[in-house]
């Protein structure tokens, strides 16, 4: 495991040791199951083990990590049944978030998300997918904050933060991120025109799309470990 090492201002330290973690548990560099191991990731941040363990709590209520009795913090691992509930209720947020922001979005705002549109675009150019998933997450919360509904915000920010893993993982079959970023054009199209039928619609579509590949790989892996076991 190995992560840059990060140059972080002391008033923040927790909330900046949290966000590397968080990029961690996405990008896989900690594993869905594994075990967060304090002294190793101390070593890899260059901290003390006081605001990683803060920054480990907060992560923990965002649902991203179990505290585990006797076992310490360990990477959220969903089931099949979990990832069919919370993309379920993420399906809502993200129609609701796309139909209120293709109507009430500023020039301002939709400027901005077509900068980050353009910036995504050449990242998957040059595949990226770090880059990539880093302005993709943002466009989405951008759109979120178009729609200017603090109570969905907080809702959708919650909900989402157990997903993100999985929402990483499923752009790197090449046809299948082809699709997501043809996905991404259309959402700019609709924005642009302030349709909020069409928004909604690329926006349920895109997700269920993500949801068919994350399932799909859930259940290879699943194939993987009983055909380990038998051998």
């Amino acid at each position: 495991m190995t992560a840059e090492i990060i140059s972080i201002p002391r008033a923040a330290l927790h909330e900046q040791v949290a966000q590397r973690l968080r990029q961690m548990l996405v990008e896989n560099q900690i594993p869905p199951g594994a075990k967060l191991n304090e002294r190793e990731l101390a070593e890899i941040l260059q901290v003390s083990r006081t605001p990683l363990r803060e920054a480990i709590k907060m992560l923990a209520a965002e649902g991203l990590v179990e505290l585990l009795p006797n076992r310490g913090a360990v990477a959220v691992e969903l089931d099949e049944a979990a990832v069919l509930n919370t993309f379920e209720v993420m399906g809502g947020l993200e129609a609701m978030s796309g139909e209120l922001a293709a109507t009430r979005i500023t020039d301002g705002e939709l400027s901005e998300i077509k900068a980050m549109h353009f910036e995504m675009k050449a990242a998957w150019t040059r595949r990226d997918l770090s880059a990539y998933y880093r302005l993709n997450s943002q466009i989405h919360r951008a759109i979120n904050a178009a729609a200017k509904n603090p109570v969905l915000t907080t809702t959708y920010n919650q909900v989402n933060a157990r997903l993100q893993a999985l929402r990483f993982r499923s752009n790197q079959d090449e046809e299948k991120w082809k699709r997501a970023m043809g996905e991404h054009d259309r959402m700019i199209e609709a924005l642009e025109n302030h349709d909020a039928a069409a928004m909604s619609k690329v926006l349920g579509t895109h997700l269920q799309n993500k949801l068919d590949v994350v399932i799909e790989q859930i259940r290879q892996a699943a194939t993987q470990k009983t055909v380990g076991t038998r051998r």
